[in-house]
Order: C-alpha cells, then structure tokens, then sequence
C-alpha cells in the first residue's frame, strides 16, 4: 500500500504563462504520430493537446519522464537484477525459469521486451492509466478552487488507501482456480495474479489481469479496486468522477457540459478547438472528436462547391459524389439546368447530367424504333446497328430474340424455331428438320440414317446402290429381287459398274462366264452353236459332229 506521504501533492502556482511549472517538463518531446512534422510538444495552455501539431500529450514521447515520476509517487523500485532483456519483471519472481513462464503466458505484443512492442506497450499504457494530473495537482492545466481542491484531496484519500494495489504473482497455485476475468480454470500448479482486495480465492491468468472498463492489461499490475471490479488508475478516476475531454483532468466541480458526442467537459472548457471561443449555448460542429464553432468549421473544413465555388457552410446541404462537393442550389444538370437534389444523375467527363440529358448525350438510339438507350438496358448489335431488346425480334414471329440462336435471311433475323418450321429441309421419310449433313436422292432431302435399302434397312451413306420404281436397294438386295441369273454361275447380272452380259434365246450370262463348255474358250464376238442348252464354240461343235457320225 501507498503512504500518506506518497500522495501529498504538492502545492504548484501557476507562472506568468498560466501553465504549471510541471507541465511544461514535456515540451519539446517529439510527437510519435506527426514525426519531423511537429517541431515538438508545446503543451497547450488547459488543454491536453500540442499547439504545434493538435496531437493529444500521450501521443508525443514523454513516456520515460512520465514513467519515473508515477514510480516516484508510487515508491516502486525499477531494479530488476533478473530482466534478461525485459523493461520490466513483476516483482518477487523467484528464478528465470518462473519469469519466462510468466512472460509466455502474456499475449506476444504486451511482453514488455526491450526495443520491441512490448516495451512501447507498456510506456504508453502507464502514461494513459495512470494519469499524473490524478495523482498531483501540479500536473494540472490550471489551478483548481478551494472547492475542488478539497475534492481532489477527498479523491486521492479514497483511492490511495482504500482502492490502489498491486498484483501478486502466485508462482505455483494450491489448487485449481476459476479466472476472475474469462472464467476459465487455471489448473493447479499453474502460475497466476491474485490481488490483495478481493482475497486469495480470487486470482487470473496473467494475460486476463486487465481493467474491467477498458479490458486493456493492467501495466506492472498496478490495479484501482471499487466495487468488487478493478479498474487502471484512468478508469478508476472515471467511476468516481466525469473525465473532462479537452484537459484530461477530473472533473470536482459541480457542474459540467456533455456534447453530443456524450463527451465530458469542464463548463470553461468547452471551447471552440481553433479560436478557443466558448461552445456553451452555441451551435457547433464536431469534427474528428473536437469541437469547432461554425466560423472555424467553415473556414477549416467547408469545401468549395464545384458550381459557384464558394465554401459550403453548414446551414446549406453539402452534397457530394466522387469526392466533388456542390450546394444545394448549384447541383444541376449541366445540359438542361434542372436540379439533381434526389433525381437520378450520372457524372460524365467531370460534369454531372439528369438521366435523360445523358440519355440523348451518351447512350444512343435504337436503330429500329429511333428511343434513346437508357441506363442498364440490354444493347443489341448486329452488323454495325443497335437495338433495344425489344425491338431485335424475329421476322415471322415478332418475339424478342434475346441471347438465342437465329438465322439471317434476307436483310431479317428469324429464330430457329420459325426457320425450321418455315424454311428448313425436311427429310423424305420421317419428315423432320434436316439440321445438319443430309443426302439428296433424286431431288428429294434425306437424313443419313433415314436413307436405307427399301429391302433390307442397310444405310446406304457411303455404299453403292441402285433404284427399282424410284426406291433405292443396295447391290445385294437388287440382284436378289431383280437382277437376271447367269445361265454358267447363277449370280445375279445387275449391270453396276459397266458389267457386259449376253443373252440369247431366254438365257444370260455375265461376259466373263459366255465360254465355250468343251474348250472354255470365250464365245464374245464369236460364232457359237447351242446344243440343248450348251454353247460350243464351231470346232467343239464340228467335233462332236465326227463323233456321232462314226
């Protein structure tokens, strides 16, 4: 626990400045957000920001000053013989073995590791949980009344003997314990923070000891205790008192001013941000959580209109589109002039139309009905002309095509559907569109698999055939229901191919097969006698006559 003696603030007047003395410890810190950009802190009067570069205080580097005075007040002791490279070791670890096991059980960025996240972490959380003008009134942006004084003294009181303390790390727990802040067990054994105010049964993982308001971890385990939750010194503070936004500071005084933000403030402080004129019954802008009165609003923020170019100031409608502005009045259309304010519009070539001015400019006109496209309609083109959806229809029909097939005849456009019915070859025999390939037989449009042998229903694509009374047969079938039979072999003599038969008295025979039956020599061209059926060539005939006439 803290002392008395601790807590005692001690008694600041402000100098010719109105500031504190102890204020003025941070200027020149350089600013961590800005960069080169800020020439340095120049602490602002009362309020808790630079004059150079607006940035509030914690964002410029005065965490290493911050940080030893709040360990002065609070007689902690930075000696760490054990840190092995930490900024900071809770105190009574007992071997290295158990800090890493404490160190590992925290998230990565929150390990307060020298040069790394973790040690930024830490400086900046210590300066914002522990604010130093909660502790001393020298840190003060003006000096307080008697009256608030007294409160102040109150606060500190209260708080430094009844509610600051510091974590414990139980290196080794008795038994298994639910966590205080995530309810999950921490298994016997197991290492954990308990604290001094809400007894030994009631401990955390050292990850889950944050503060109950902000749920950031508490830094060095340095806790506030009210009502059965703890808080950082900040979120302490603010459970007891308003936290005024433009100085930092507790609010003691028994009347405030909250914005519409619901921000806090001390009623001198709720000030304009840039020319510092009192907010109070006064209309007013906030702009990136600071509050500005019109006149510096408009002539910090206001953007000039695009149309007549003068600063849109906040009792005119700002109406903006692709980071242009323009007022109420000048928000026309730049072909007709008529007002866009809630009409459809379009931007084309940085100026702005109505939908029909970009309509008649842009967008066109059907080929066939002669209207102008509209925005989002479907555009037809076909040979270097354009047409609405409606109006690309087919010839015999009148439907719209849309994204289906069609057939150009003609200089028109006719769906699949009417030109097969209307104009595509229909097969001979099954009397269906002939949509690709097909044979011609005789004039007449056949499918390839419809064109088979009218005996047998062998596809004929491809094979030799012949006809009998315009129907077509293939080679067999011909020569077995039509074709004559030589008298020698008894094959069909179906003439394909230039063939050359003889016929003589009834019978025929194929050339090749017109021999003579004694010698075989072939009778084609030749003289020939038939002896009962039999063709003998003159001497086979004068032979046989010898025979018979012995």
């Amino acid at each position: 626990m803290a002392t008395s003696e601790v807590w005692t603030a001690t008694s600041v007047q402000p100098d010719g400045s109105g500031q504190n003395p102890a204020r003025k410890q941070d200027n020149g810190a350089g600013c961590l957000k800005c960069g080169d950009h800020c020439p340095g802190l120049d602490l602002h009067e009362w309020r808790n920001c630079c004059t150079q570069c607006k940035c509030r205080r914690e964002d410029h580097d005065v965490y290493s000053r911050d940080v030893t005075t709040l360990f002065q007040k609070l007689q902690i002791s930075q000696d760490t013989p054990v840190a092995r490279g930490y900024a900071w070791v809770p105190p009574g670890i007992s071997s290295v073995e158990k800090l890493e096991e404490y160190m590992n059980a925290l998230p990565d960025d929150r390990v307060p590791r020298i040069g790394k996240p973790g040690e930024r972490f830490r400086q900046r959380n210590l300066v914002l949980q522990l604010p130093l003008q909660d502790f001393d009134e020298a840190f003060c942006g003006s000096e307080l009344t008697d009256s608030e004084r007294r409160d102040f003294k109150l606060f500190r009181q209260k708080r430094d003997y009844q509610s600051y303390g510091m974590g414990t790390v139980k290196e080794n727990i008795e038994r298994d314990m639910k966590c205080y802040k995530c309810e999950g067990t921490i298994p016997e054994g197991s290492i954990a923070v308990t604290t001094s105010h809400t007894g030994s049964d009631v401990c955390c993982h050292p990850g889950c000891f944050c503060c109950s308001t902000c749920q950031v971890l508490l830094v060095d385990l340095l806790y506030f205790y009210h009502d059965s939750s703890i808080y950082c010194g900040r979120h302490y503070g603010e459970s007891l008192h308003p936290r005024c936004y433009g100085c930092d500071e507790l609010i003691f005084a028994g009347e405030y001013t909250k914005d519409m933000s619901k921000q806090q403030w001390h009623a001198t402080h709720f000030n304009c941000f840039s020319c510092n004129c009192s907010l109070t019954g006064h209309r007013y802008v906030n702009r990136d959580t600071n509050a500005y009165c019109l006149k510096c609003y408009e002539k910090l923020f206001a953007f000039p209109c695009e149309g007549c170019g003068k600063k849109i100031g906040t009792d005119v409608k700002d109406l903006s589109f692709n980071n242009k502005h323009w007022c109420e009045k000048c928000f026309n259309c730049s072909k007709c002039g008529k007002s866009l304010v809630d009409q459809q519009f379009t931007q084309k070539n940085d100026k702005i139309y109505c939908a029909q001015c970009h309509k008649e400019l842009f967008l066109g006109k059907c080929d066939a009905c002669g209207e102008h496209f509209s925005p989002g309609d479907k555009k037809m083109e076909y040979q270097g002309k354009c047409f609405m959806e409606k109006c690309f229809t087919c010839k015999e029909c009148t439907k719209p095509m849309g994204t289906k097939s069609f057939i150009a005849k003609d200089d028109s456009v006719i769906c699949q559907i009417c030109y097969e019915d209307k104009y595509a070859k229909k097969c001979a025999i099954c009397g269906k569109v002939i949509s690709m390939g097909g044979i011609t037989y005789k004039d007449k449009p056949y499918h390839k698999e419809c064109f088979v042998c009218t005996h047998c229903k062998k596809q004929l694509s491809g094979e030799r055939f012949t006809s009998k009374d315009d129907k077509p047969y293939c080679i067999n079938c011909y020569g077995d229901l039509f074709a004559k039979k030589c008298a020698k072999c008894g094959k069909p003599i179906t003439g394909l191919g230039g063939t050359k038969f003889i016929s003589f008295e009834g019978q025929n025979w194929h050339s090749q097969c017109f021999n003579c039956v004694g010698c075989g020599t072939s009778l084609v061209g030749k003289g020939f006698t038939n002896e009962g059926g039999r063709i003998l060539c003159p001497d086979c005939t004068n032979a046989e006559a010898a025979v018979k006439a012995r």
